[in-house]
């Protein structure tokens, strides 16, 4: 895009002069960046009326990504970029004496998300909009997200997010669009004149929802689509007769309910009120979505039944299952369709995505708060289980096995998987592997019974965010080699192949990697206060914190390294700094003591003058987007190192080596098609395979003792979590860590196979280090992640879901008109 910039800057100052009362030379930084953002969006808002007005000419076929998370990260610095008008508006800054970078710092990341689930959603509406296909990405307006991570005394602290503090400049509230969605009361049934059945829902309380829209802007084309967030509101803000009463607490009743549905992401569920928000924000936000999708469809077209023709709602994980039978709701209650015509019309426009093989995952709600809350929606759900298992019986006469395993109602449980299977008309896993467990184990009676419904489509990443604005001195390397073409089509990096024995381009790519990681070393020293060699090797796992993840192997693994150095002081060792970044939710009492040994063995580690410095431990705080850039682009090895069988994907795996990292990590999730990718040679596998584990988890054999008495260096790491090596004011602080390893009656013992691992962990970490001393073979290993990264772009896999799942059409905007 051509930016005027003098007209540019003339914006810019009259947003400070109208909002602030201030020019560019005594405002503040949040003050000009909100300027800024105002006079970037001016530009944004004029393609994204066009792309509106082209999906109503055309009557395009829209997609509706509905999510519980949008991870998005900040949105300035990619909008220009994706706006093509970089170095315009750069230039026009620094004539006005404003740094973009300096300003870019002042914008908060929006807190709608928390992990790879989130970052995925986000990956895709930038996918979709830089390849022209119309979509709606559909969530929550969270005030405070998940939590702000703040680390005290080596804990985990958990502070609001307060995101919206400032505003946010790039959103538009569209109070035209609102919609009431109703929780609990009772359903009454009647029927007309004509005899036809009513249900309608009584004494119930409500909220309404109110669309916030933010632009979603695609690379180089004009298109902008939107991702739209609710926000809750009260129907009456304030009952003056209850306040009048006495009664001050029914007075802003409704408020009440409305400010509490949008507060947080995932608030704690270990109690029944957490559950009872969760269900609320789940079934919030779908309701008012449905509403508006099928609002927006009869602005343009008379017949519901048509609404498969022209909208798709894909289900991003379970949590927004709910849709089903809130679309079977809106079409019998509203439009009046028998229900055949409604489950016709249901069963054609959703599809669902499984994120995880993981069974306590797979939302199940308590039939009690499902039933009380969502009474109508209830009724439907018992309706679609009753047919379903009347299919199973006819199917499956006399085993009633299939049925306990596979009804949507079960054991006083709503089983909201379930209910997407038998609803949707497609499944799909996230990478090949994760596919093929879900048909041959999770899944495997449902596949049985529809194998046409199941598909894979293997995730992928946007290559603009992480490496054209994550990584610019990169970016800018391999636009020198191969072109820009890479920016929307990743598979142009194979071109990078024939530089791969070049040594002026192994140096110069080593010295990108060199100058990120000096980057990186001064946000430590700013951030955490210790100074990091940045020529020894960056060891990085920044991940959410969860056991399958397996952070605690590689803290373990730490401990040990430290022990031999400390054993063999003169031991050959290349100096190695590890860093972790890691979120562990608030009631996951475990993942934070994980969080707490890691924090507790940096402290002795890093004060350990007799090793020299030889191994740094550094745990990055509120690991988010917006750092997560700078982790990627400094990263020398990228672990990725779970329980094989347990990712169902990863996408920080593609990130890391979309920036030149080497993956050490077991065969699980997209590591298997990495490895395919760069080859053997190119990746540090270990551990057991996911059929291996699956054979110990079902038939058992697996005993950690026999590893904890046979191996004295893995003994005395467990030692040390209980003799008050890492916690001497207290040696049980770490005892739930240990049990968690050791004791058959404390859960499983080692469920996730730490100790099984160890060895082979530990021997892949050598042939790391091994390889990295080697600067001419290191240097052709991350060359050959990027030359070899083009699968993994999100580009890719929403082409997959387009052909396959969605079947939309690319739409055009001419920016002149």
């Amino acid at each position: 895009m051509q930016i005027n910039k003098k007209e540019f800057k003339k914006n810019v100052q009259d947003y400070l002069k109208t909002f602030y009362r201030r020019t560019v030379e005594d405002a503040s930084k949040q003050q000009i960046y909100q300027a800024v953002a105002f006079a970037v969006k001016d530009y944004i808002v004029d393609d994204w009326a066009k792309t509106q007005k082209e999906m109503e000419k055309t009557d395009a076929k829209k997609v509706y990504y509905l999510s519980m998370e949008f991870l998005l990260g900040r949105a300035l610095g990619n909008n220009i970029i994706n706006l093509k008008a970089d170095k315009d508006i750069r230039k026009a800054l620094e004539e006005l004496g404003i740094d973009l970078e300096d300003i870019e710092e002042q914008e908060p990341d929006p807190a709608l998300g928390n992990g790879g689930l989130g970052r995925l959603a986000a990956c895709f509406l930038d996918s979709l909009a830089t390849l022209g296909y119309p979509a709606y990405g559909c969530g929550v307006r969270y005030k405070y997200g998940m939590f702000k991570q703040a680390i005290k005394d080596g804990f985990q602290v958990e502070k609001p997010d307060d995101w919206l503090r400032e505003g946010n400049p790039f959103e538009i509230k569209r109070p035209e669009y609102a919609c009431e969605v109703k929780f609990g009361g009772y359903v009454r049934y009647t029927k007309d004149d004509n005899g036809r059945e009513h249900f309608v829902q009584e004494n119930y309380q409500s909220v309404r929802a109110i669309p916030y829209d933010y632009p979603i802007v695609g690379y180089g084309n004009h298109v902008v689509d939107t991702l739209c967030i609710w926000d809750a509101e009260a129907i009456v803000d304030f009952n003056l007769s209850e306040f009048d009463k006495g009664d001050y607490h029914k007075a802003v009743e409704q408020q009440n309910l409305a400010q509490t549905i949008c507060e947080v992401l995932y608030p704690n569920d270990n109690h029944y009120a957490g559950k009872e928000l969760r269900l609320k924000q789940q079934y919030f936000f779908v309701s008012a979505s449905v509403q508006r999708a099928v609002s927006k469809f009869m602005e343009t077209h008379k017949d519901i039944r048509q609404l498969p023709e022209k909208v798709i709602f894909q289900l991003n994980d379970t949590h927004p299952t709910v849709t089903v039978p809130e679309l079977m709701r809106i079409l019998m209650d509203e439009y009046y369709l028998s229900w055949d015509e409604a489950w016709d019309v249901t069963s054609h426009c959703c599809a669902y995505t499984n994120h995880t093989i993981m069974a306590e995952a797979l939302e199940k709600w308590p039939l009690e708060l499902f039933s009380r809350l969502l009474p109508r929606i209830y009724q439907i759900v018992e309706e679609i289980n009753r047919r379903f298992v009347i299919l199973l019986q006819e199917r499956y006469p006399g085993d009633y096995s299939k049925i306990e395993k596979m009804a949507i109602i079960m054991d006083g449980q709503v089983k909201m998987a379930n209910l997407a299977i038998v609803a949707g008309f497609s499944v799909n896993g996230v990478a090949r592997l994760h596919t093929e467990i879900l048909k041959n184990e999770q899944l495997r009676d449902f596949y049985q019974l529809w194998p046409e419904k199941f598909n894979n489509k293997t995730n992928g990443i946007t290559q603009r965010r992480f490496l054209l604005h994550g990584n610019p001195k990169l970016a800018s390397w391999v636009t020198g080699k191969i072109g820009d073409e890479w920016i929307t089509n990743l598979d142009h990096m194979k071109e990078l192949e024939v530089y791969l024995d070049d040594k002026k381009c192994q140096k110069e790519f080593m010295n990108i990697k060199y100058q990120n990681k000096l980057r990186l070393a001064e946000y430590i020293k700013e951030h955490n206060g210790i100074e990091v060699d940045p020529r020894s090797i960056f060891d990085v796992q920044v991940k959410r914190l969860h056991e399958y993840k397996r952070q605690l192997l590689n803290i373990m693994h730490i401990m040990y390294l430290y022990n031999q150095l400390k054993a063999n002081p003169d031991m050959e060792f290349y100096p190695r700094t590890f860093i972790f970044g890691a979120k562990a939710s608030a009631g996951y009492r475990r993942a934070k003591l994980i969080i707490k040994l890691i924090n507790s063995v940096a402290d002795v580690v890093n004060n350990d003058k007799t090793i020299d410095g030889k191994i740094k431990v550094v745990f990055i705080e509120n690991y988010r987007v917006s750092n997560a850039e700078w982790i990627f682009a400094a990263a020398d090895v990228s672990e990725q190192i779970s329980t094989a069988s347990k990712e169902a994907s990863g996408t920080g795996n593609m990130k890391f080596m979309l920036n030149g990292a080497c993956t050490i990590g077991t065969m699980d999730g997209a590591n298997v098609e990495i490895a395919e990718e760069v080859g053997e040679n190119n990746i540090f596998i270990f551990g057991m395979s996911s059929d291996e584990v699956i054979n110990y988890e079902n038939n058992g054999g697996y005993n950690p003792r026999e590893i904890y008495n046979t191996d004295g260096d893995i003994r005395l790491v467990m030692t040390q979590m209980i003799n008050g090596f890492y916690s001497p004011d207290d040696t049980e602080l770490f005892r739930e860590i240990y049990n968690s390893l050791l004791d058959a009656s404390y859960d499983r013992a080692d469920q996730y196979f730490i100790l099984k691992d160890f060895r082979s962990y530990a021997e892949a970490q050598k042939r790391v280090e091994e390889a990295y001393k080697d600067e001419t073979r290191w240097a052709k290993m991350a060359m050959s992640q990027v030359a070899r990264v083009g699968k993994f772009s999100s580009d890719r896999t929403i082409e997959d879901y387009v052909r396959d799942i969605w079947h939309l059409t690319k739409i055009k905007v001419d920016a002149e008109n």
